[in-house]
């Protein structure tokens, strides 16, 4: 199940990076991507979101759309072959790939 959510993912990315411009990425950077983006949510997003509460508060959310846009930002430099040319196209890619995320998993069945 783990392969396939992988390889949805990068299948995302890559829709993603299409749909936007100034966003680019490879096949197999696609993959890499998927990784560290995930990996970015898991272990560095919550931290970001907590030391920036008071913000996000004040901004009643929208901070975090910077905030996920500056992690697609560190996730492109990570990555070789993901290019996001610069914080408003990261923060437009960010949004889409959640929404495109959002409408694959409606079709998921919860623990399927």
């Amino acid at each position: 199940m783990f392969i396939i959510h992988w390889i949805v993912s990068a299948i995302l990315i890559g829709l993603t990076a299409f749909l936007v411009p100034g966003a680019t990425v490879g096949a197999f950077s696609a993959l890499g991507a998927a990784v560290v983006i995930g990996l970015i949510n898991v272990f560095i997003r919550p931290f970001i979101i907590l030391l920036t509460l008071p913000v996000n508060v004040l901004t009643l959310g929208l901070f975090t759309l910077v905030i996920n846009g500056l992690l697609i930002m560190l996730a492109s430099a990570i990555v070789p072959g993901f290019r996001i040319n610069g914080l408003f196209t990261a923060m437009i890619f960010s949004l889409v790939l959640t929404v495109l995320n959002i409408i694959m998993y409606m079709f998921v069945q919860p623990g399927a």
